[in-house]
């Protein structure tokens, strides 16, 4: 039985490829950076920035794009940035390696020198949980872009956003399991947990786990605003006619759809 146990699939698991493989599509990602600076700037993009970068999935793309393409990425959890190193920087070539730089930094503190673009994606700034610290956030990232550098963030909500609740979808070879265990709607905060599942139903639980705020479109826009960008832009998701699901363009809008749940870009230009 001990043997039988060590085997299970959930045991054999690297949860930060789960993840990977479950949570970040990068190159949708990078396809909406890109064309978007495209559209909103008359010259190329050399250096972006990825705050909060984890395995550096993102940064990779980024360098992988284009021989005139530079990333650096930053993080405090030493361990995922070694993974990364190990598992996506190593599949990089020798020339691409040499343009992407990581450090094990806090976002709040870092100087790597001017991006042209800042990334902060997978709600991670949402781990700031009071408005003081949102705002500093903001203003570093101000001071860390190009004068005409822009910074792109996602941000999520609906109804079913401050609710206590499991979601699951189905991936190759596992059960990604979203779980919002608890929100306090006084200040906002909430617990959220990361679990996967197994064919032989064996189960990583609280593979990551988020203590956050859940902030609104209108308080990240009015910070932004506070922080110096001339102009924030939210992108929200249109619909498919014929599925009435999300049909994965996300242009500028004032209006969105008040569904249960949904999920957009925010462009905030210097």
């Amino acid at each position: 039985m001990v043997r039988l146990r060590r085997n299970r699939l959930a045991n054999q698991a690297d949860r930060h490829q789960l993840y990977q493989e479950s949570v970040q599509d990068t190159e949708t990602e990078i396809d909406f950076v890109e064309e978007t600076w495209q559209a909103l700037r008359n010259r190329p993009p050399e250096l972006l920035r990825e705050d909060f970068c984890g395995t550096a999935n993102t940064a990779c793309e980024w360098v992988r794009r284009g021989a005139g393409h530079y990333a650096i990425g930053v993080d405090l959890d030493e361990e995922v940035l070694q993974w990364g190193e190990l598992n996506n920087l190593s599949q990089l070539t020798e020339e691409q390696q040499s343009r992407i730089q990581l450090l094990h930094e806090n976002v709040l503190d870092t100087d790597p020198g001017l991006a042209d673009i800042v990334l902060a994606m997978n709600f991670s700034y949402y781990l700031f949980l009071t408005r003081e610290e949102l705002l500093e956030y903001f203003h570093c990232v101000y001071a860390g872009l190009m004068d005409d550098g822009i910074l792109f963030l996602d941000a999520y909500g609906g109804y079913d956003a401050p609710r206590e609740i499991k979601e699951e979808r189905e991936c190759e070879g596992f059960t990604y399991i979203w779980e919002q265990a608890s929100f306090n709607p006084i200040d906002s905060t909430m617990a959220c947990h990361i679990h996967f599942e197994f064919p032989d139903r064996s189960r990583m639980d609280r593979a990551f786990s988020y203590y956050w705020r859940l902030w609104t479109l209108p308080e990240i826009r009015e910070m932004l605003a506070e922080a110096g960008f001339s102009e924030i832009t939210v992108y929200w998701e249109g619909t498919d006619q014929e599925s009435n699901e999300g049909n994965g363009i996300y242009e500028p809008a004032e209006v969105g759809d008040a569904d249960p749940g949904w999920v957009c870009y925010v462009v905030a230009q210097r």
